[in-house]
């Protein structure tokens, strides 16, 4: 893993880096209390679809999570996503044709969708490339002997959980999620999803949009309701996709610290 840059600001140290995985540079940024001497908490920050490591929903929560909890935060580009973009016509594309899905107001889930050359759904990523970079990002991070231990965990709503999902669901080393934004069907991966959702048993906090654009009421349901986990919560909120409330961002606060503690 090597730094390619750290800036400190008002206590919080931002550390950019960059690691290969399967022959890819992965770019990423770790923030960290600037008086941590030792391991903290960790949150894993899972960005969503078009976004990148500092979008400023994730950049508001990792310095969130440093600040008001002492604990570090991890964010990685996507594949293709951020500094991983190959094709930015595409990328461009899929941008604008997500803002105006999200931004309609005809009805759940009722924009059509990208498809690829079979007609198909086009996926916005690939998840099992995402899932394996997770996980070797872990290992370079506990070789650095100061920053991990054992109480670790993921955010990560829309695509984040797309990703979030299956990854929680063969890492053991994380140990609560908060998920959400995320369908079990009408979209790409739905047996594979089903299948990750019922390995899935560390505490869950599932966001959700009742009148999310991007998928029914239902699917949301159904995803929830896969979930093995016996210690899982659902928080529903009227309003759209991108319509979540800051204020859960306490409810955040308090699903972390009550499973990773101070």
């Amino acid at each position: 893993m090597q730094t390619t840059g750290e800036v400190v600001a008002k206590g919080v140290v931002e550390r950019s880096f960059e690691f290969e995985a399967d022959g890819e540079a992965v770019p990423g940024i770790l923030w960290r209390p600037e008086a941590a001497s030792a391991p903290t908490p960790l949150v894993l920050l899972g960005h969503g679809g078009t976004q990148h490591k500092r979008t400023p929903n994730i950049l508001g929560l990792a310095r969130r999570f440093v600040r008001h909890l002492g604990y570090s935060a991890v964010a990685l580009d996507a594949p293709g996503h951020g500094d991983r973009v190959v094709d930015k016509e595409l990328a461009e594309e899929r941008r604008r044709n997500l803002e105006q899905r999200v931004m309609s107001k005809s009805g759940s889930a009722s924009m059509e969708r990208t498809l690829d050359e079979q007609g198909r759904v086009r996926p916005f990523v690939a998840v099992g490339r995402a899932v394996k970079e997770w996980s070797a990002a872990l290992d370079l991070l506990e070789k650095e002997g100061d920053i991990v231990d054992e109480r670790i965990g993921y955010w990560g709503v829309s695509m984040g959980t797309m990703i979030g999902l299956p990854f929680v669901a063969a890492e053991q080393r994380v140990t609560a999620a908060v998920l959400g934004l995320a369908g079990l069907t009408g979209m790409p991966g739905a047996e594979a999803r089903e299948a990750a959702a019922r390995r899935c048993s560390i505490p869950v906090l599932f966001i959700f949009q009742w009148d999310d654009q991007l998928m029914s009421r239902q699917s949301g349901l159904d995803l929830f309701d896969a979930i093995s986990s016996a210690d899982k919560a659902m928080h529903v909120f009227p309003g759209g996709h991108v319509d979540t409330p800051l204020y859960e961002r306490d409810a955040y606060d308090a699903f972390f610290l009550r499973h990773l503690g101070r």
